[in-house]
């Protein structure tokens, strides 16, 4: 079965750039409403006006409950919200001893909090309706130890483990729950980092469509690219050790530790200011 995306409502999080933008501009082009959140309220203004149409932009900070709870009423005065998309979220790099305990606070304020809120507040109007989907965006990070990012793949993890929660818990009430899952996704978060061989970046683009497939198709995880879940599927057959050359063989236990501070300074220090 394939949802019609004409005339949805959708909420997107942390839409006014990278993947919530280009999520929102895949979205707005297929007919959907879009409604834009994020905690820099002019670059939220800015993306709906390039939108143009109907999109409409609010500001939000997903960490506070309140702000959370005035974007999903704001969203929801001119019909009921038919999509919430969870993709706010910061990603600070680097050996965890060396950062700030403000800053590891603020990963989880975001990336996890954030994600809870929105269910919290998103569900009771959902259930009461019988239909809604909420889709947390989380990463392969959720699933791949990746050294220098602790603190970033214990908030992915959670997100990870919190939708497949809800899917069981909300099974029966005509809910869908989805869990999107982008490999290294080329946006500021990864900016100056060393990459990984053999499995490819992809863009903010890729991630937008694969998030209307599982709209339309009501899909439980989606991978970017398609060929991580396989390959992660694989490695939870593989005892540490091997598990572990695997990794390191694909550059995954290097990427967040070899990186060019000058090329992260920009995107650090927003963090810090977050």
């Amino acid at each position: 079965m394939t949802e019609s995306l004409a005339g949805l409502r959708v909420a997107i999080t942390g839409a006014a750039r990278g993947i919530g933008l280009a999520t929102a501009t895949e979205l707005h082009s297929r007919g959907t409403h879009v409604i834009i959140g994020d905690v820099d309220a002019t670059a939220a203004q800015n993306a709906a006006a390039g939108l143009g149409g109907s999109a409409e932009a609010h500001q939000l900070d997903v960490s506070d409950r309140a702000s959370y709870a005035a974007f999903l009423d704001k969203a929801a005065i001119g019909g009921p919200v038919d999509v919430l998309v969870n993709n706010a979220g910061i990603m600070p790099i680097g050996r965890f001893v060396d950062q700030l305990p403000a800053v590891y606070q603020r990963v989880l304020e975001i990336n996890v909090l954030g994600h809870l809120h929105g269910l919290h507040l998103a569900l009771p109007a959902m259930i009461e309706r019988g239909r809604g989907h909420i889709i947390n965006v989380a990463s392969t990070a959720g699933k791949v130890a990746i050294p220098g990012g602790l603190a970033y793949c214990a908030a992915k993890s959670a997100v990870v483990a919190l939708t497949e929660t809800a899917r069981i818990e909300y099974a029966g009430t005509g809910i869908d729950f989805t869990c999107v899952l982008p490999n290294f996704t080329n946006t500021e978060l990864i900016d100056g980092t060393a990459g990984m061989r053999f499995v490819p970046t992809v863009e903010p683009s890729d991630v937008a469509r694969g998030i209307v497939r599982a709209i339309e198709k009501k899909r439980a995880d989606v991978y970017v690219p398609a060929v991580v879940g396989p390959m992660l599927k694989a490695q939870s057959f593989l005892g540490r050790r091997l598990r572990d050359l695997v990794n390191r063989r694909m550059g995954a236990y290097d990427a967040f530790l070899t990186y060019d501070p000058e090329r992260r300074a920009a995107y650090e220090q927003r963090v810090r200011e977050s």
